[in-house]
C-alpha cells in the first residue's frame, strides 16, 4: 500500500501526480476495499461499518441498514458554520483525501472513490464552512459538508469563488446523479484531518517564500537606516550555529554585496544598531528553524492514513486514533507564533524608519507638518502585530469532551489551522508596510545600495511609486501586500544574487 510522497516543497505538482496515478491504478484501493466486503460477511461487528459511530460505537446496526447509517452519518455530522473555507484551501483538501484515500488504508468503495475524483478533475469544489471541528475524530464536520455533494446535499463554489450554488443544480449541469454510499464509505470520507492538514500545507507552502521576503525586506532596512553588517558576520553565527540564523545571515550579506553605502559608513564609529536590525539572524532564524519542524509534520500528516478504523492488506480491520489532530495542533500552534514574529520585528523596524535617524526625513516625506507622511501605516502595521499575539494563543491547551465522554480529550487543531492562516495574511500586511516604507527611505539615499537591495528596491518601484503628499495609500499598501505575499520578489532578485537559503 504505497503511493508517490507528496513534499510540501512541491505540493502542487505532487498532488497533481498523485492524482493521475490514483486515476490509473486503483489496486490499493480495491484490494482494502476486499477485505471491508469479506468483513461484512464474517459475523463480527466493525467500528462505523455495522455499528454506530463515537458514543454509540457498540450499538450494532442490521444489514439491511448499512448504507443509510453511511448517508445519515454525513448529513448528521455536516453541522458546520461560520464564514467558508476559501476555495482554494477547499480545494487543496478534497485532493489531500483523494491521496489519503489513494494509500489504501480506507477501504472506500471504487463508486464513491471515483466521483470524488471526478469532482476534483472537474474543479467542483464544495463550499465547507470553517467552524466546527475540534480535531479529534478528524475534521468531522468540515468533511461532511466536503462530501455532501457526492448525494446531491451541499454546495459547490462557483469557478470564480465570488459564490456557491447547490450541488443538485450543478451535478444536474454535468450530468451527474447522486451517488449512495456503500457500508464504510461515510466514515472513509469524513474521518481524516484534511482540514488541518490543508490549512497548514497551504500557510506553510508560501512561507517558502515570506522568510526569503522578510530578509530583503530587512535588509533594504538596514541600507536605508545605514546598519552595519558586523552583527551578520559569520564568526559570530558560528558561535551560536542554528541553521535558520546562519541562513538568514548569509543572505543578508548576499543581498549587501557591493554596496556603496554600507562602504560610506563602514568605519563611522556607531557601535550598534538597534535589536530589529542587529538581531534579524537570530529572530528570523528562529522562525525559519520552527517552520521547518511544522513543515515536516504537516508533510507526515500528508502521506498518512488519519482515518478509523484502518483495514490492512492482511485483512485486519483495526480501530486506533490515527485521526487525533494533535500532531498537527502543537506545529499548527509554533507555525502562528513563528511566523507572528516575523511581523513583529517587522514592525518595529518601520517605526525606525520613520523616525528621522540618519538623514532620513521624519516620517518619509520632506514636508511634514501639513502632510502626515506614512505615520499611520505603522499604525496599521501595529494593530496587525497586537491582534497576531491574540490569535497566537495556544489552541492546543485547550480540550472539550465531546461524543459523551467517548472522546473526552480532543486536540482543537483546526482552530489552530485557522488561526494560523489570520496570523499570516496579518503578517503579509505587516511585511508590506515595511516594504513601503523601505523603499521610500531609500530613495533618499544617493549611494548605491547592495546589489541583491538595488534589484528589490527597484521591483517594488515598478509598482509603487515614491509620493512626497498625502493622498490615499490603500492601493499602494494592497500593491506592497501583494509583493510581501507573492514569489515575484524573491524570484527577481534570486536572479540577480544567486538562490537565497
Amino acid at each position: 500500500m504505497t503511493r508517490g510522497r507528496v513534499r510540501l516543497r512541491h505540493l502542487y505538482s505532487d498532488l497533481e501526480g498523485s492524482l493521475e496515478e490514483l486515476a490509473s491504478d486503483r489496486g490499493s484501493v480495491e484490494s482494502s476495499r476486499r477485505v471491508v466486503e469479506s468483513a461484512l460477511s464474517d459475523g463480527n461487528a466493525y467500528y462505523g461499518i455495522n455499528t454506530g459511530f463515537g458514543a454509540l460505537a457498540r450499538q450494532r446496526i442490521p444489514d439491511g441498514q448499512l448504507e443509510q447509517l453511511q448517508w445519515n452519518l454525513l448529513v448528521s455530522h455536516a453541522v458546520g458554520v461560520g464564514e467558508p473555507v476559501p476555495r482554494e484551501i477547499t480545494r487543496l483538501m478534497l485532493h489531500l483525501k483523494l491521496h489519503a484515500l489513494g494509500l489504501g488504508y480506507s477501504g472506500i468503495s471504487r463508486p464513491t472513490l471515483d466521483r470524488l475524483l471526478l469532482f476534483a478533475q472537474r474543479d467542483l469544489v464544495p463550499l465547507v464552512p470553517s467552524r466546527g471541528s475540534v480535531g479529534a475524530s478528524g475534521d468531522l464536520a468540515p468533511l461532511a459538508h466536503m462530501s455532501l455533494p457526492l448525494v446531491g446535499l451541499g454546495e459547490l463554489w462557483d469557478a470564480d469563488g465570488r459564490g456557491s450554488r447547490p450541488a443538485a443544480e450543478v451535478l444536474a449541469e454535468h450530468g451527474l446523479e447522486p451517488i449512495a454510499l456503500r457500508p464504510k464509505d461515510g466514515l472513509s470520507l469524513v474521518n481524516g484531518t484534511q482540514l488541518m492538514t490543508a490549512y497548514g500545507a497551504w500557510v506553510l507552502e508560501r512561507c517558502a517564500h515570506l522568510v526569503k521576503v522578510a530578509d530583503i525586506t530587512a535588509t533594504i532596512s538596514l541600507e536605508a537606516l545605514q546598519g552595519s553588517i558586523v552583527p551578520f558576520d559569520p564568526r559570530i553565527q558560528d558561535a551560536r550555529p542554528h541553521p535558520g540564523q546562519r541562513a538568514v545571515a548569509s543572505n543578508v550579506r548576499r543581498l549587501l554585496e557591493e554596496s556603496a553605502i554600507l562602504e560610506s559608513h563602514r568605519h563611522c564609529g556607531k557601535v550598534q544598531d538597534p535589536y530589529s536590525l542587529r538581531c534579524v539572524p537570530q529572530v528570523h532564524g528562529a522562525t525559519r528553524d520552527a517552520l521547518g519542524w511544522a513543515g515536516e509534520v504537516v508533510e507526515t500528516e500528508i502521506n498518512s492514513a488519519t482515518d478509523n478504523p484502518l483495514v490492512f492488506e492482511d485483512g485486519a480491520i483495526l480501530s486506533g486514533g490515527n485521526f487525533h489532530g494533535q500532531p498537527l495542533a502543537l506545529a499548527l500552534d509554533l507555525a502562528a507564533i513563528a511566523v507572528a514574529e516575523l511581523g513583529s520585528i517587522s514592525e518595529r523596524r518601520s517605526y525606525l524608519l520613520l523616525g528621522g535617524h540618519d538623514g532620513l526625513p521624519p516620517l518619509l516625506m520632506k514636508q511634514t507638518g501639513t502632510n502626515s507622511g506614512l505615520m499611520i501605516a505603522q499604525y496599521t502595521a501595529a494593530a496587525l502585530v497586537s491582534e497576531n499575539k491574540g490569535l497566537c494563543h495556544p489552541a492546543s491547551v485547550d480540550s472539550i469532551p465531546t461524543s459523551l465522554g467517548q472522546e473526552d480529550h480532543v486536540s482543537m487543531g483546526s482552530i489552530a489551522a485557522v488561526k494560523l492562516l489570520r496570523v499570516y495574511e496579518n503578517v503579509v500586511n505587516v511585511l508590506g508596510v515595511e516594504l513601503l516604507c523601505a523603499a521610500q527611505a531609500l530613495d533618499y539615499r544617493e549611494l548605491r545600495p547592495g546589489r541583491g537591495v538595488e534589484v528589490a528596491h527597484r521591483s517594488i518601484r515598478q509598482r509603487i511609486e515614491h509620493t512626497e503628499a498625502d493622498h490615499l495609500l490603500d492601493r499602494e499598501l494592497a500593491r506592497a501586500a501583494a509583493i510581501a505575499g507573492g514569489s515575484e520578489l524573491v524570484a527577481e532578485v534570486e536572479v540577480a544574487v544567486g538562490e537565497l537559503e
